[in-house]
């Protein structure tokens, strides 16, 4: 809405978001500014070599079931559920290094049944967990998260800006 002062709006097929991870990380690195204004508060923005990061409170997420399995087997094999609980799907993949897989599910039934990279309920997990993450979700997708001060959460990843949609004049 206004990319000078970072100010915007996070939509899926079928509604607004209030705050959403994800779309944060990605509109930070293509911004490069030092916050973005969502309408759930005011999120820090921070670009470090090929990571992207922004830092926002687990009370800006809208609701989520973590669901923990024994084995990150049991994860990939997950069909997809029925729609109407978000669930974030989730085992430890080597819980001493705080590598974790994960699968989201919004159910929303707005035509998206699984997420690649979800980073509102990486950050609610951390904020469980408290302590740092690095998150392979989706086919491939790698969330780094860490706790930090007064109850906020850091999400981090790379971004690749890429497809027809791409903008003329903005490169990789």
């Amino acid at each position: 809405d206004d990319p000078e002062r970072g100010v915007v709006d996070i939509y899926t097929p079928t509604l607004r978001l209030p705050f959403a991870g994800h779309p944060c990380v990605g509109t930070a690195w293509l911004l490069d500014v030092p916050e973005l204004v969502t309408p759930a508060g005011v999120v820090g923005a921070r670009l470090d070599g090929e990571f992207s990061w922004i830092e926002a409170l687990p009370e800006w997420v809208p609701p989520r079931t973590l669901r923990q399995y024994a084995k990150a087997a049991e994860v990939d094999a997950l069909p997809v559920p029925a729609p109407g609980e978000w669930i974030y799907a989730w085992a430890w993949e080597d819980e001493s290094a705080g590598r974790v897989r994960a699968r989201a599910f919004p159910g929303r039934n707005d035509g998206i049944d699984e997420d690649e990279a979800t980073g509102a309920a990486a950050l609610l997990l951390t904020a469980q967990l408290g302590r740092a993450l690095n998150i392979t979700q989706g086919r491939g997708s790698q969330i780094l998260t860490a706790p930090q001060p007064y109850g906020w959460v850091e999400i981090g990843g790379r971004v690749l800006l890429e497809g027809p949609e791409r903008q003329p004049g903005i490169s990789r």
